[in-house]
Order: C-alpha cells, then sequence, then structure tokens
C-alpha cells in the first residue's frame, strides 16, 4: 500500500470497505446510453434483441468508439466505487489489436480489469472464431501490465462449433487461464444445445472438455439445481446479471441457489453493484427465490466477486507481480456515494473526482464518438 493510501480525514480507515467487483460485463456497451437508436421494430424474443441490437453494435465498433466506451465506462465504474471489472468483449470489424483499447483505459485510469474476446461464428464462421481465439492468444502471452489479465472468451454456445469450443479449451489450458462464456441466459441456448445432441449448453461444454476449473458461467438462467450443482463440482463460477435478465425478459435464475461459487455482474448495464445489488433482491423476492429471505446468503453473491477476481488475478503471472486485492478500498461520504477510491493502494478518486482523467472531457468525447457510432450502425 502506497504511503497515500489511506491519508485523509480520521474516519478513512473506520469507514472504508473493498472496493466492488463486476464479476461479468460487457466494456464495448459503454456508450449505449448515449442516445443509442431503438430498432425498426420492436424485438420479440432474446434473440431479436441480440440481432437487431446489441450484436448491430458491436459489428459498428471500430478503434475510437470503442476507446471512447472504454473510458467513460470504467470511469464512471470508480466513480461507483466498482474497482475491478470481468469483461466479455465483440467487436467483429475490430478484433486484433482491441483488447489493448480496453486494456489501456484501464491502465490510464487505474482501474483493475480482467478480459476476453468473446469468439463466435455468427458473422464469419470459422474464421471469425479463430481470429476472436488469436486474439485472446495474442493478449494473454503479451499483456504485462500489473491491473490486467486475459482470460480466453466463447461468446455461448450457441454460436460456435464444437471444434471452436476445443480449441478454445486448449488455449486456456495452454495458458493456464480460464474460459469467460455465457451459459443458457435464454431458453435458445438450451434448444441449440438439445438439437446438436447434448441435454443443454452446460453439458456439451462440458463433454468437449471445454470448461478448465476457474471458468465463468454468465447468467445460467435455464440452468436447474442439478446442472448448477455439477458446475459447482467443476470448479466453475456462476454470474447472476439481475437488471440484464430483466430487461432482456430471459426469466430468473432460481437454480444458482444450488452454488456458493455465484458472483453479481451487470452484463453491460453500468457498472454500479449498489443498483445491480438492489435489483437482485428485488428479483429475487418478486420470483419467490428460496433466498429471497436470506440476506447473508444473497449478499454473498456480491462478495464472491472479490473471491472470483483474487482468482483470475493469480493466474498467468506470479501473484507477487500483482498487488493484493486487499489493497482496493471505498471510503463512502455520509449520506452520498464514494468519496474516496483506492486501487491497488493509490488513490484513482478523491473527493468524489476522478483523478487520473477529466469526467467532462471524457463524457464529451464519448457523446461525440456515440453519435459517430450510431451513424455506422444505421449504415449497417
Amino acid at each position: 500500500m502506497t504511503s497515500d493510501s489511506l491519508h485523509g480525514d480520521g474516519d478513512d480507515r473506520a469507514t472504508a470497505r473493498p472496493g466492488d467487483v463486476n464479476a461479468h460485463t460487457h466494456v464495448y456497451s459503454g456508450l449505449a446510453p448515449l442516445g443509442m437508436p431503438p430498432p425498426a421494430r420492436p424485438p420479440e424474443n432474446f434473440l431479436e434483441i441480440l440481432e437487431h441490437v446489441w450484436w448491430r453494435l458491436d459489428r459498428a465498433l471500430d478503434a475510437p468508439s470503442l476507446e471512447a466506451s472504454a473510458r467513460l465506462y470504467m470511469a464512471e465504474a470508480l466513480l461507483a466505487g466498482t474497482t475491478t471489472l470481468i469483461d466479455h468483449h465483440e467487436s467483429p470489424g475490430f478484433i486484433e489489436g482491441s483488447l489493448d483499447v480496453l486494456a489501456d483505459a484501464a491502465e490510464e485510469l487505474g482501474l483493475r480489469l480482467v478480459t476476453c474476446y468473446g469468439a463466435t461464428e455468427r458473422n464469419g464462421g470459422r474464421d471469425e472464431a479463430r481470429q476472436g481465439l488469436a486474439e485472446c492468444r495474442r493478449f494473454v502471452s503479451t499483456n504485462r501490465r500489473p491491473l490486467v489479465r486475459g482470460m480466453v472468451g466463447l461468446h455461448a454456445s450457441f454460436t460456435v462449433s464444437d471444434e471452436t469450443i476445443r480449441e478454445a479449451a486448449e488455449l486456456a489450458r495452454e495458458f493456464g487461464v480460464p474460459v469467460h462464456v455465457h451459459v443458457a441466459e435464454d431458453r435458445a441456448d438450451v434448444e441449440d444445445a438439445r438439437k446438436r445432441g447434448y441435454a443443454g449448453p452446460l453439458e456439451r461444454l462440458l463433454a468437449l472438455d471445454g470448461l478448465p476449473p476457474g471458468s465463468i458461467l454468465a447468467h445460467g438462467v435455464h440452468l436447474d439445481r442439478s446442472q448448477v450443482e455439477a458446475a459447482n463440482r467443476a470448479g466453475l463460477w456462476l454470474v447472476q446479471n439481475p437488471r440484464s435478465n430483466e430487461g432482456n425478459r430471459v426469466g430468473y435464475p432460481r437454480g444458482l441457489a444450488a452454488s456458493r461459487r455465484v458472483a453479481l455482474g451487470t452484463d453491460g448495464y453500468p457498472a454500479d453493484m449498489e443498483a445491480e445489488w438492489d435489483a437482485l433482491l428485488a428479483s429475487a423476492a418478486r420470483n419467490g427465490d428460496e433466498l429471497a429471505g436470506n440476506l447473508e446468503a444473497l449478499r454473498e453473491r456480491r462478495l464472491a466477486g472479490r473471491a472470483l477476481a483474487k482468482e483470475l488475478f493469480a493466474r498467468v503471472l506470479s501473484p507477487a507481480l500483482v498487488p493484493g486485492l486487499a489493497a482496493d478500498l471505498v471510503t463512502d461520504a455520509s449520506g452520498g456515494g464514494p468519496r474516496r477510491v483506492l486501487v491497488a493502494g493509490r488513490a484513482v478518486v478523491q473527493d468524489g473526482r476522478l483523478l487520473a482523467g477529466n469526467l467532462e472531457a471524457i463524457r464529451a468525447h464519448a457523446a461525440s464518438e456515440a453519435a459517430r457510432l450510431w451513424r455506422r450502425m444505421a449504415a449497417l
């Protein structure tokens, strides 16, 4: 911890709390709140939401728009007291070098980041998947930023072949890193796996040896209790994303009660984990979750992100090279949001103000890039 770590008024030590971890997000969606135009007609199901909204957005991304998205999303994350993002990235028109754009923004602002490229075949078949895995390989093997780590990513079982799943797992094992993948977010993922001869997407990934221990399964909405127990036995993490699940109308992940390795993510929503926590409480109560009356058990999902982050940061390079997560601290203002935020013992927010960048300038640049991005989307 640096000498300036907790200097301030005398209440800092008493009120400091651990920084929040967003255990699954999409930093590339950072410009979406800045006037992203709606689709020509309202989507009728989850696949249409992907096809007409998010898959059009990610295809339109280029280096400048991704950089603006990353800087805005990460700046606002730090100001909300979120010190670590576990990111799942996709930009099919800009694959090689995309993870460096994200990593550079994190390094600039002083935020911890674990990221990967979500390999998929939905636009360009196997060649597209190979490019995505090549970006994971390039980044994991070359990144030396102390606060940034790389993983191997797959978009979801229903957008990749068996060959791509096997190649992703081989790459992950070569570097000793996990795989980060969406699993059973919607029934469409389950139905696709069944058409391929598997009981579901989890069973498909396990049968293909596609999930090294420590891998991250985002959502798990349509996993039942026995499937969640199987994931737990395999040493896998699950990440619940209440606001996204509600917004996409995909259902409630009741089966997650069977595992204690369940963390909280936002799936591209702003990295305000207090808002996500409130959404989790409301969603659990509304859906009659057996955990709804057990605040301590639900709180574990928020706190589990810290254990997940510690596990991820301990991979690839010697843990001795990584400043301890214990030095990621937030001091809240009385009656307000975070007043002081430390990452690895270094102040990155002071008196509610970002220290490594001008928030208004970041927002102004993001608004300019957003307008350009919406024009690119309209042309697709």
